[in-house]
């Protein structure tokens, strides 16, 4: 799976002087981060970490990966729709997960006062790896869907154009022409868009919900505009501001600061760091609110790794989505090995299994964001802590994926130009918009290739692992 390029990867000079032309593309192509030591300042900015080349990617899985996104989002949302089936799979969970049972609790509050919101939206991404066989072939392999603040949609968007500038430099015309153009920002913005129309009022806005700590901005900022340019207003506020200054009619309409909230895009709230009480009543009043939420509370469970666990026993798909027997084979074909780690036999035997042959595994909290995940050694002495507790039940386990590395260099501010031994894992962008029960637009929207150094075993641009990349098709 090597790109035609690593005979360049050997050639110091070439490299260093694609590297500083690169550099400069990123940052007039406003491929950008703010600094860590200015984090809510766009005075000093910097650009966010890429690899100087593009990334070999399989033609046919990156196919495959485009052709199931749809097949996903109908599944993300018919999940959201189901409460039996949310109770069931998350009883164990919000047991002994506190953040999880505190979002359910929020959920179920929400169903017996009687949903307001009738226009739903539903921006996700679903992230894979390609599996090494021992014969040498790859197979996509889902590693999860992000299903709230799927980022890096509007960074992506720009950094095809900076690669294909590297390759010409390097001499390589013809391979950067290939480069497929990427605009997932566009995507995102026109299911915003959508959902905002069929909210129905001319004059209310767009929220977006940031981080009080907001060093990825630019990434948000390339969807703003997209709405924006839709003559779309766009506010962004944070959870403390809503619990200040928000508020609902009587008809449960959101207003903030005197405004009508249209759609509420949360850009935070994934993490159980964001929340304190004044935040977790925040969240109760958005989610009783007439505003279109991306997402709802029930789509951010939908989420979560005790239901992606739970997907891929035998018959779920089924259940879900009845009548579609070709999406559940393009779904289930992606699906890793996934393990519960309930209370009883099956649990103990696979926990057994585990702590035996930490290799074979990655052990999973029910948490987004990234560098969450356990390998190896951390592995075997989390699990062999919790085996006997019902702690075990908030995580689950999932094979190990091995992509097969390839060489690149990782271009990031203030650190040395080396060549890194990596590997890629691809994000595809899918954007829903359901009114009442009509599926009113679904689609794929782009996709995210992010890559790092194999011995980094988790995490994603935003935690500082991961750099953004573009799939160049082999």
């Amino acid at each position: 799976m090597a790109a035609p390029w690593q005979d360049v990867v050997r050639d110091a000079a070439a490299v260093r002087d694609a590297a500083a032309v690169a550099v400069d593309a990123a940052l007039l192509a406003g491929v950008l981060m703010r600094t860590g030591e200015q984090p809510l300042s766009s005075d000093v900015v910097n650009y966010a970490p890429f690899t100087l080349l593009p990334s070999a990617v399989p033609r046919a899985l990156f196919e495959q990966a485009y052709a199931v996104q749809q097949d996903f989002n109908l599944l993300v949302d018919a999940i959201s729709q189901n409460k039996e089936f949310l109770e069931q799979t998350l009883a164990s969970t919000i047991k002994v997960d506190d953040f999880t049972a505190r979002l359910f609790r929020i959920y179920m509050q929400v169903l017996e006062e009687g949903l307001a919101q009738t226009v739903f939206l539903g921006i996700n991404r679903s992230d894979y790896m390609f599996d090494c066989g021992l014969d040498g072939t790859a197979a996509l392999k889902q590693i999860e869907i992000n299903t709230i603040a799927a980022s890096f949609g509007g960074l992506t968007s720009r950094t095809a154009d900076v690669h294909g500038l590297v390759l010409k430099v390097l001499g390589k015309t013809k391979e950067a022409s290939r480069l497929l153009p990427n605009n997932p920002a566009k995507g995102l913005a026109l299911g915003v868009a959508k959902a905002w129309e069929l909210y129905g009022s001319q004059s209310a806005v767009v929220m977006f919900l940031v981080e009080e700590v907001q060093r990825n901005i630019f990434d948000q900022r390339c969807v703003e505009n997209e709405l924006w340019n839709r003559n779309i207003r766009v506010i962004r506020r944070r959870f403390r501001d809503v619990f200040e200054k928000g508020s609902l009619d009587g008809s449960r309409r959101l207003y903030m600061d005197n405004q009508e909230v249209a759609v509420v895009y949360y850009r935070e709230g994934y993490v159980p760091q964001t929340y304190n009480q004044q935040n977790w009543e925040a969240r109760l009043l958005l989610e009783r609110s007439r505003a279109v939420k991306c997402p709802d509370i029930a789509t951010q469970l939908a989420g979560t790794k005790k239901v992606q666990q739970e997907l891929s026993r035998p018959g779920t798909l089924e259940k879900l989505l009845p009548g579609r027997p070709e999406a559940v084979a393009r779904m289930r074909a992606t699906f890793a090995g996934l393990y519960s780690l309930d209370e009883g036999e099956e649990g103990d035997k696979i926990a057994a299994t585990a702590i035996a042959d930490p290799a074979r595994f990655v052990l999973k909290p029910q948490r987004e964001g990234g560098g969450n995940n356990l390998y190896d050694e951390e592995l075997r002495q989390v699990l062999q802590k919790i085996k006997d507790s019902p702690e075990r039940t908030s995580y689950i386990l999932m094979d190990k994926i091995k992509p097969q590395p390839a060489l690149n260099y990782l271009l990031r501010a203030h650190s040395p130009l080396q060549v890194s031994e990596c590997i890629s894992e691809l994000g595809i962008f899918g954007v829903y918009v359901r009114q009442g029960q009509e599926m009113v637009l679904n689609e794929a929207a782009g996709h995210l290739l992010r890559t790092k150094a194999i011995q980094h075993a988790d995490g994603g641009v935003a935690a500082g692992v991961a750099v953004l990349d573009t799939p160049y098709l082999v």
